[in-house]
This record gives structure tokens, C-alpha cells and sequence, in this order.
């Protein structure tokens, strides 16, 4: 015990030293020992060049274990798309290795259960999707949010046979837009990860954000910013993909301090609204209605600006325009006196 340290501070620190050492021991061990029986739940780099799958996960199930590849390293804002690997690689690049308490295999599924305080419980299904084999990582709070008990229209927003989003060349898993009436191109965006130009200029924009990155920009200070690059366009917002109920449900920060950045960044920034859209999927339609409406409005106004025909205006007309216009229909007007009625009741009435 150093001078000045408690019992408790001493048990603590002997704790992580232990907790440190065995999490070297078990990387150490998935490392050199590639063929023995998994006993903790491991995630690597994917060592393929190109895939769209980042990561490697190594459940501990049966005598080998099960190897998949994964889009993310655990199914925090929805389900992740897996996909059957190859092989578990003899000089893996590790991300991360828990301890498990177990993991059972129980009809088209694999229970998973992790030695750690949160985000512990995960199960893997197998199923089918568009004809094809699939596995989904999922969790309790994914697989509800996965099913909000509605269907998505399938009508055209706001009319627009095709609508073209431009998608920001860094938005790493970006949407497909799959449901919706789209096409996508890659460009680099001034504010926002999906917008629509019209002549290389942006006329709408959405910042796409789960609830983890949420939190993050708003604790760091980094809304302000993104916000301000925002509401320099003509219309742009936030879409969140979570509840906003979930945010009273956080256990890393305090929920009252989100809440009150949200609340400063809507006062600050109210032009820039931000959405809260339950499900990735509903994320998704709502960016795509909020961008096709955007659109159809930028059409209205540049038709008022350089087609339509201007409104009358509520002036009353002048003399010198009455006479001018009496002389060019055939009447006979003096240049100066009195227009007589008859005149006037027929400029009035002229279409």
C-alpha cells in the first residue's frame, strides 16, 4: 500500500491490474493459439481488402467456434447485417475480447451473453432474406425497434418520378434507399451527409445520426458547428434514428444534460429542426419525403420567379396610363381635363 492510499483505493487497483492482465492473456492467447477451443467472444479487423463487412466476430460455439462477418461491433441503433466467413485469419488484427457466460444455440438462433455490465446480451438469427441466406445480430431494444407495427407507403414524394441524392463521399455505411424511388451519387457535401442540388447547388440537406453519435456531438460541443453549417443552406435538419424517449434512458451521461443541449441547439438554431424518427428505416423514408417536398418547393418558386405571370398590382392607376391606354383601344381622349366615365369604367373592366 503506497502512503496515503486507502483500502479501498488498493482493492480497486488491484482489480484493473487483474482485469488488464487477463484481457492481455486472453488477446495473447486468441493470437498464438488460433486452434483452441474460443472461450471468449472476439472481434477483429477483417482482413479482406474492399469489404463492405469492417469487422470479424468470433463466437464461442462448438469446438471451433462460429466465424462471421459483421458491419459494426455490436447491433447498437438496429440489427446488423452478418455474413458467413471464410476462416478465423492465424494473425488476427483484435478490436476488442470479452469473457462470456455463455452462448447457446437454440433453434435458427444463437443466444449470446457476455461477461460485462451493458450491452451484454445479443442473439444471432439465421434466416432468409430477398431468397438468400442472412444473419442478423440483434439485440431485445433492435429487434422492437425493428418492428414499430407499420408499413411504409410506397407513393412517390411529393410526386417526383426519380428523385437523385447526393450522398456525402464520407458517410461510411451510407443508406440505399432501397424502399424509395432513388438514385444516389457519391460527392463530397458542404454540410449534412444526403442533400439535393439542382445546378450544383444545394438546396436541401440531412445530417444523419444514431443515438451514440448524437450524444457524442452534443457533449463535445461539436452541434454548435454542424448546426451553424446547416442553416447556412436553405433547408436542411437532423434526423435521428431513435426515440427521444431513449434519450432518458442513457447511462453514460445524464439524460438532463442531453435534454438541455437539445433544447440550446433548437433555440439556437431554430430553422434546423431535429427529428427523432424511431427506426433507421423510418430515418430513411423521412429524409426521403423531407428532400423530395424540399425539392417540389424550389420548383414552385423558381416557376414564380421566371414563368408565372405577375399579380396585379393594388395601385390605382394613373392618369397619364388610363389615357395611354384609352388612346391605344380607340378612344378619343384629350390630353388634358377630366377622363370621362365611360372611360374609366372601361379600363375597369379590361382583361
Amino acid at each position: 500500500m503506497s502512503l496515503g492510499e486507502s483500502p479501498a483505493q488498493v482493492r480497486s487497483r488491484d482489480v484493473n491490474r487483474a482485469k488488464g492482465r487477463s484481457r492481455c492473456r486472453a488477446m495473447w492467447c486468441a493470437t498464438a493459439y488460433p486452434d483452441l477451443v474460443p472461450d471468449d467472444f472476439l472481434i477483429a479487423h477483417n482482413p479482406e481488402d474492399g469489404s463492405r463487412l469492417p469487422y470479424l466476430l468470433r463466437i464461442p460455439l462448438g469446438p471451433d467456434g462460429i466465424v462471421l462477418k459483421a458491419r459494426e461491433t455490436w447491433p447498437r441503433t438496429g440489427k446488423v447485417y452478418c455474413h458467413r466467413a471464410t476462416g478465423w485469419p492465424a494473425d488476427p488484427d483484435l478490436v476488442e475480447v470479452v469473457p462470456t457466460r455463455s452462448c447457446v444455440r437454440r433453434g435458427a438462433s444463437i443466444d449470446l451473453v457476455l461477461d460485462r455490465s451493458r450491452e451484454n446480451r445479443s442473439q444471432f438469427v439465421l434466416t432468409r432474406a430477398r431468397g438468400r441466406e442472412a444473419v442478423f445480430w440483434q439485440t431485445a431494444r433492435t429487434a422492437k425497434q425493428a418492428r414499430p407495427a407499420v408499413s411504409l407507403p410506397t407513393a412517390r414524394g411529393s410526386g417526383i418520378p426519380t428523385l437523385e441524392i447526393v450522398v456525402d463521399s464520407h458517410e461510411r455505411y451510407a443508406w440505399t434507399f432501397d424502399h424509395q424511388q432513388v438514385t444516389t451519387r457519391r460527392e463530397g457535401l458542404p454540410a449534412g451527409d444526403y442533400a439535393i442540388e439542382v445546378g450544383g447547388r444545394v438546396l436541401a440537406s440531412v445530417e444523419r445520426k444514431s443515438l451514440v453519435d448524437l450524444v457524442s456531438t452534443l457533449t463535445t460541443g461539436k452541434m454548435r458547428y454542424l448546426l451553424a453549417d446547416l442553416s447556412s443552406l436553405p433547408t436542411a435538419a437532423v434526423v435521428v434514428e431513435d426515440r427521444y424517449s431513449a434519450v432518458f434512458k442513457l447511462d453514460r451521461v445524464r439524460p438532463a444534460v442531453v435534454a438541455d443541449a437539445l433544447g440550446e441547439c433548437q433555440a439556437r438554431f431554430p430553422t434546423v429542426p431535429i427529428i427523432f424518427c424511431e427506426t433507421r428505416a423510418l430515418a430513411q423514408e423521412w429524409t426521403y419525403r423531407f428532400l423530395a417536398a424540399a425539392l417540389a418547393h424550389a420548383d414552385e418558386e423558381t416557376h414564380v420567379k421566371t414563368e408565372a405571370t405577375p399579380l396585379t398590382s393594388a395601385r390605382a392607376a394613373s392618369p397619364g396610363e388610363v389615357r395611354k391606354w384609352a388612346r391605344e383601344h380607340g378612344y378619343a381622349l384629350a390630353d388634358r381635363g377630366r377622363i370621362p366615365r365611360e372611360i374609366r369604367e372601361a379600363f375597369d373592366a379590361r382583361r
